[in-house]
């Protein structure tokens, strides 16, 4: 048997076109422990067949899988049954957010060997260490994993790796199947857009986010300088222009933004990241004036809901408000930066007339976001659980009869990858009048205001589609949108949640 690695990051269309960052993260953490074979599901027509015709090679010891939930999951769970049932002699790590967040199932399938429980960066060489010279794995943080007699092992949380220490990704290792231009596509940002990655983690335990059991309110993001330093090197060698910074929570340090923001000022490039509305809020305009000035074209925020007892609910930190929302989106009116709020509907109450009204009220408080400042992008999400075990929000989607998926097979239905798109709730509060009507005033509102990222609408098709859609955003007839969903359909309207900022 031989000794290379295989690294796989499974199909996550449609977004396609973002930079592999997730494998070359981890391929710079095991680069001189031998060789290493990449593949990208996203850049590949059969990528499971692809990966086969390698192992019968037999040179192939370990695979290494980013598993995040949706898409992925289509690739990712045939590929690591296979393995199981034809190369038994393969040892099988899971990464990603579907792998710590559901690692039960995934460990009792019998599929999957040893799951990376957070960043990997320096657990994964540890392991790959440990197999190769016969040794426990039992002392290396951040592994969750399955002994023999089918108890599951938590080794802990392991520290957050330094990544100024880690120096820039391994970009010379993308072969001539993936060059590196085919990662940088147009998007409403510039021509050649780089997907990039600054820190681990986000401060704050937001009970429906995903992120939670991950970095148990951790962070640590690089330096300004080492980030310019990576998005100078991707303009002078590649010819990019502009960024989106795909942390969990860019904005997190103050300080860090500045600086870069000093750094690039005069580089007329164009960015994009996530933060929070509570953080930023604190920033003074003279910061946000700056950020503007330095290419900071829009930031997307968790505005959540405009019910602050809900947002208490969440855990929202204890201070972000429904005031400090409208508030804080008219003063990026003045700096000209576009809010990006994402408002999650469809939580669980305690009768089904509180779900629904709870529902209008965040239709009323997002039209009331959209007149404060109608620039700001809207993004709508059905409510999906996350399995944050003792949050307050949990314990209530579980008593209203919530459950997720028993199997790894189960996963594969399409439902549950609608599901882990915030598009197919699956809960049982949420009835299908309420989907409708939110569904049906999400399609009025981007008939109304159109998404800016979605720039093939533009000049006599913007105005058609704004003219014949207000009427029913102003009377709040949201019901048989038809002529609205038929010009989407026919001019191809791409929402940012599903589609991404890439065109096609």
């Amino acid at each position: 048997m031989g000794s290379e690695l295989l690294i796989f990051n499974p199909r996550s269309a449609p977004w396609k076109h973002r930079l592999p960052n997730s494998i070359l993260q981890v391929a710079q953490s095991v680069k001189d422990l031998g060789p290493i074979i990449l593949i990208d599901g996203n850049m590949e027509q059969n990528p499971i067949a692809d990966i086969c015709k390698i192992l019968d090679q037999g040179n192939i010891d370990i695979v290494g899988i980013t598993v995040m939930p949706g898409p992925q999951l289509t690739q990712a769970i045939p590929l690591t049954k296979k393995i199981a049932e034809e190369y038994p002699h393969i040892t099988v790590v899971w990464g990603g957010y579907f792998a710590s967040n559901q690692h039960k199932v995934v460990l009792e399938s019998g599929w999957v060997d040893y799951i990376i429980n957070g960043p990997g960066d320096e657990a994964f060489p540890q392991l790959v260490k440990a197999l190769r010279d016969g040794n426990d794995a039992k002392d290396i943080k951040n592994l969750i994993y399955r002994d023999e007699e089918g108890v599951i092992h938590n080794t802990g949380k392991a520290h957050l790796p330094d990544l100024d220490a880690m120096g820039r990704l391994p970009y010379e290792l993308l072969d001539e199947r993936y060059a590196l231009n085919n990662f940088l596509p147009r998007t409403f940002l510039g021509n050649k857009t780089i997907a990039y990655h600054s820190s681990f983690g986000c401060p704050f335990t937001c009970s429906f986010c995903a992120v939670v059991p991950i970095y148990n309110a951790r962070w640590k993001g690089r330096s300004a300088k080492n980030i310019a330093e990576d998005v100078k090197y991707l303009i002078d060698e590649y010819g990019a222009d502009s960024v989106e910074f795909h942390d969990n929570n860019f904005f997190t340090s103050r300080k860090r933004v500045v600086e870069f923001a000093q750094i690039v000022e005069n580089w007329k490039i164009k960015w994009w990241g996530e933060g929070r509305i509570d953080t930023m809020d604190k920033y003074s305009d003279e910061d946000l004036r700056l950020m503007k000035k330095a290419g900071c074209e829009m930031i997307f925020f968790g505005a959540e809901t405009g019910n602050d007892d809900v947002l208490k609910q969440m855990d929202k930190g204890g201070t972000q408000t429904a005031e400090q929302i409208l508030r804080f989106a008219g003063r990026l009116k003045t700096i000209g930066i576009i809010p990006e709020y994402s408002f999650v509907l469809g939580l669980p109450g305690e009768n089904e007339e509180s779900v629904m009204n709870q529902i209008n009220q965040d239709i009323e408080f997002i039209k009331k976001v959209k007149k404060v400042n109608p620039d700001t992008e809207i993004i709508i999400y059905l409510y999906s659980p996350v399995p944050s075990e003792g949050s307050e929000l949990f314990e209530q989607i579980k008593k209203a009869g919530f459950e997720f998926p028993s199997s790894l097979d189960e996963w594969l239905d399409p439902v549950w990858e609608n599901f882990d798109l915030r598009k197919n709730p699956l809960t049982p509060w949420l009835k299908p009048y309420m989907v409708d009507r939110i569904k049906n005033f999400e399609t009025v509102l981007n008939g109304a205001y159109p998404s800016r990222s979605c720039f093939r609408i533009v000049g006599a098709k913007k105005g058609m589609l704004k003219l014949v859609s207000k009427w029913r955003y102003n009377t709040g007839v949201y019901k048989y949108p038809y002529e609205i969903k038929a010009l989407h359909k026919i001019w191809k309207y791409r929402q940012p949640e599903i589609a991404g900022f890439y065109t096609e």
